[in-house]
């Protein structure tokens, strides 16, 4: 009996990898709550709240126009990896098994509005910095526990909000990946010493859909027949009418609205206070 419950132990153990490995395939539907005029409307412009930007952002986003988008090569662009997670989009994740050791060596990602994105879980290394950068940069995988951490580089420029806010393509991108039963948290750290004074990190929620499809990309590219031949929409700096929108409608002091380290933390309250009280 003892010899047989040896077999048993030993045979379990071939069959237990010695790290975990969550299934993270299937469809999956984002999960708004509070975060809805953030993902699908999208931010008013001029809200910077709770960003770590620096002055290059700032200006960044106040001289960005709306009207760009009419561009036709930017009425099919994608959302970039970091953050098509924010964006309105329905999931597909699907995997690949190795056909002999049968352990996962990819996982695909795919949005309505994204290129499949590659994560490569077999140890393969970055390529080098002067490699191509796409939409999807280059994600390499490790397991640490039952936690996915993803590591993406070679990221074309993209956005940190859909409100002109940039993102360079120096950035490196840092997920953790997190299922709980049907529910899938995805932890985003994103790095830039273009743009960034400090990482700027994004939780997002989404839920196991198993009658759900994502359809074919629905996109066209539209001739825009009111804007000159030639013209790229911008705002020159100074210019913006529209940036104190944003904090006169939710009473918020412009300043605060502006982003930036010095924003972001509740020490920031008392110097809005004493700014208060000397006028």
């Amino acid at each position: 009996m003892r010899m047989t419950l040896a077999w048993l132990l030993a045979l379990l153990s071939l069959a237990t990898p010695a790290w975990a490995q969550v299934d993270f395939s299937g469809e999956w539907a984002p999960r708004f709550w509070e975060d809805q005029p953030e993902r699908v409307p999208g931010p008013d412009l001029g809200d910077y709240l709770g960003i770590p930007i620096n002055a290059a952002a700032r200006m960044r986003g106040d001289t960005w126009d709306a009207a760009i988008q009419t561009l036709p090569e930017w009425q099919c662009r994608p959302h970039m990896a970091d953050y098509i997670w924010r964006g309105p989009s329905n999931l597909r994740i699907s995997k690949e098994v190795d056909p002999v050791s049968r352990t996962v060596t990819a996982f695909h990602a795919e949005w309505l509005r994204s290129v499949d994105r590659v994560v490569y879980l077999d140890g393969r290394p970055h390529p080098p910095e002067g490699a191509l950068h796409t939409w999807a940069g280059f994600s390499t995988a490790k397991w640490e526990g039952d936690v996915l951490t993803v590591t993406t580089t070679h990221l074309k420029e993209g956005y940190l909000r859909r409100n002109g806010l940039p993102r360079s393509d120096k950035a490196t991108l840092v997920e953790h990946w997190m299922r709980r039963g049907d529910f899938l948290t995805v932890v985003a750290i994103v790095t830039d010493p273009v743009y960034l004074a400090e990482p700027f990190i994004r939780s997002t929620d989404y839920e196991l859909n198993i009658h759900q499809q994502v359809p074919p990309y629905p996109c066209g590219v539209v001739a825009e027949i009111d804007r000159p031949r030639g013209v790229i929409p911008h705002l020159l700096p100074g210019t913006n009418p529209y940036l104190h929108e944003f904090s006169d409608e939710y009473k918020i002091p412009f300043d605060a609205v502006r982003g930036g380290p010095e924003t972001m933390y509740p020490e920031y309250r008392e110097k809005l206070k004493a700014a208060g009280n000397a006028r």
